[in-house]
């Protein structure tokens, strides 16, 4: 498939090309950092930054988190993300 923007360098704002599966953990980082976080299905999702600092966003199906976490916690998360990078 011809791809009219493969010569382009991609930016942080630009669109993802990339997506994976997140599995909530407690003790271990992503082991890529995503550029945004996709909610599949909605609850509270509890994000690390590179800080160390954890906050709990109440999310909805749908919505993207345009932030680059460093881990999901497994404690007080009940939604569904995927990594898009």
């Amino acid at each position: 498939m011809a791809d009219p923007f493969s010569s382009h360098n991609p930016k942080l704002d630009s669109p993802a090309s990339r997506h994976f599966t997140i599995t909530p953990s407690d003790n271990t980082d992503l082991a890529t950092r995503p550029r945004a976080l996709k909610v599949t299905v909605g609850g509270n999702v509890v994000v690390r930054d590179e800080g160390g600092v954890d906050i709990t966003y109440p999310v909805v199906a749908g919505e993207i988190l345009p932030l680059r976490a460093v881990r999901v916690l497994a404690t007080g998360t009940t939604a569904t993300v995927v990594g898009w990078y």
